[in-house]
């Protein structure tokens, strides 16, 4: 039986779940900004900055369960204009990835704030066809924090 997928806010995470999660270097492979150690300081920076995109900008990253487990950390950030989606799963959940973002875009659909959103992906990610198959195109290589990402748009409209 598949768990439910529910999203939560990040302050309800156990910091130790987060330092496991965010030390494990399947998870730093993908992550070119991914270059501190993490700790209960980093922790906590970490969910105060995410917890002030919801304060400014009525949405944010949620932490994200499967049934009562803690499964990674995603959602939407405001980057100027446009909403930028992000997915970062703990290696035991990396097959939850497309169900997640699909119940992620499904509550985009249904925000009129949220046009289309954006993903920001780094160059070593070679296997884009979930990104094909979701209607995203490619816009742009960008930069971000002095690292190039590849820049993906999709509708929601």
């Amino acid at each position: 039986m598949k768990h439910q997928i529910t999203f939560a806010r990040l302050p309800d995470i156990e910091p130790d779940e987060i330092i496991a999660h965010m030390s494990d270097p399947r998870v730093a492979e993908h992550m070119p900004l991914l270059t501190f150690k993490w700790d209960k300081s980093a922790v906590a920076k970490f969910v105060a900055a995410k917890e002030e995109c919801w304060s400014r900008d009525g949405l944010g990253h949620w932490a994200i369960l499967s049934g009562k487990t803690y499964v990674g950390w995603g959602g939407f950030q405001k980057e100027g204009d446009e909403w930028d989606f992000g997915l970062v799963l703990t290696p035991q959940s990396f097959g939850l990835g497309a169900r997640i973002t699909k119940q992620a875009l499904d509550f985009a659909r249904t925000d009129e704030r949220i046009p289309f959103v954006t993903f920001l992906l780094p160059p070593s990610r070679r296997n884009l066809g979930a990104l094909d198959r979701l209607g995203a195109v490619f816009v742009a290589e960008q930069e971000y924090d002095g690292e190039t990402f590849l820049k993906f748009r999709l509708e929601t409209e």
